[in-house]
């Protein structure tokens, strides 16, 4: 696969060691402060002023289909810790009781190689849910896993403790970084990749970690969402 020439060559990241045949990523410290603080205050800021759309959202979730406003969910996060991952509900309540086969998450190894997250046409996803899927606005409550620290800006979005048999031990390295609302894998592809594909970018991106890299991805966010550049 062609990743995209926004980095240097990918190079060993510290602090990384082995336990019996699982790959384990060690950090060293929390946090940066400062990081921190624009995490909080960014997160903060458009959680306040994108509260009015998020009002309009709920309603039209609330009224759309039956169910729940949000989407609660476990997710792993940094050192494959688990968090709740929330996010506007984009499916039919009842989606895992209608389309049990989509949730097995037991794959073959060549099929592994091959799978995808997103489906054109999800008979699960709702009229509504489609609409909040292309316009991204079903993940402005990720803003609030920000501000309690469990996810980033920028990062590798956040895994759910199913596919984490199908990771080989390099793709662990993903877990060394906090999930974040936009990452490598969303502004090269998003929703087309495979789930190997986008793995291997959240890797190459742990790999090249850098202020630079994450404000060129912030940057082509923007773009692609407003272009609606696979995102279904």
């Amino acid at each position: 696969m062609n990743l995209p020439v926004l980095f240097p060559s990918p190079q060993q990241l510290p602090g990384q060691t082995l336990e019996g045949s699982r790959q384990t990523v060690v950090l060293s410290g929390r946090t940066p402060f400062l990081t921190r603080l624009i995490e909080v205050l960014f997160a903060g800021c458009v959680l306040i002023l994108t509260a009015p759309v998020m009002l309009v959202v709920a309603l039209i979730v609330r009224f759309g289909t039956k169910g729940e406003v949000l989407f609660w969910q476990m997710r792993m996060g940094r050192n494959q810790k688990p968090f709740r991952f929330v996010k506007f509900r984009t499916m039919y309540a009842d989606a895992k009781e209608r389309f049990p086969h989509l949730y097995e998450y037991r794959y073959t190894d060549e099929e592994i190689q091959k799978f995808k997250f997103k489906i054109m046409d999800d008979p699960r996803v709702t009229p509504q849910g489609r609409w909040l899927r292309t316009t991204t606005l079903d993940e402005l409550p990720n803003f609030w896993n920000v501000l309690m620290g469990d996810m980033a800006i920028v990062g590798p979005r956040p895994e759910i403790p199913e596919m984490l048999p199908h990771y080989t031990q390099e793709q662990l390295l993903k877990f060394a970084v906090r999930p974040g609302i936009t990452g490598l894998a969303q502004i090269s592809g998003r929703g087309r990749l495979t789930f190997q594909d986008t793995v291997s970018y959240d890797v190459e991106y742990v790999r090249n970690h850098s202020a630079m890299l994450d404000l060129r991805i912030i940057v082509f966010t923007v773009i692609k969402m407003i272009t609606r550049n696979g995102a279904f």
